[in-house]
């Protein structure tokens, strides 16, 4: 059945039946597929904004006795919040990076205005 008969599109015929966890390929998209593509832009444009966000900290912050720029969340939120509604979400991906320290799990606006985020 992975063929059809009737059709003249011969793709599945070259498709592997099955991935398996420990193969390199599971859970990525084909060599040189839109969705690839379309995976490796997305990366890139994530990768931007962590820098747009790490330079407007910079610009907002102030340093501190240790040489660290640091922002509460408040302030950068207003600040950042007319360049992106993404603020949290690049915010995590620049922490899981090692760029900027906070504490806590997620930051919400109003409740966590006065924690201080880091830029490392």
């Amino acid at each position: 059945q992975r063929k059809n008969p009737f059709g003249s599109d011969d793709r599945l015929a070259s498709k592997p039946v099955h991935t398996h966890r420990g193969d390199p390929t599971y859970g990525r998209p084909p060599e040189g597929s839109q969705t690839e593509q379309r995976g490796k832009d997305a990366h890139s444009h994530v990768g931007k904004e962590v820098e747009e966000l790490c330079l407007i900290i910079r610009s907002t912050g102030e340093v501190g006795e240790d040489g660290h720029v640091s922002v509460t969340f408040g302030q950068l939120f207003e600040t950042y919040v007319t360049i992106s509604n993404k603020v949290v979400g690049i915010l995590l991906r620049a922490r899981k990076h090692g760029l900027v320290h906070f504490e806590g799990e997620m930051l919400w606006q109003g409740k966590d205005d006065d924690v201080i985020i880091t830029l490392l």
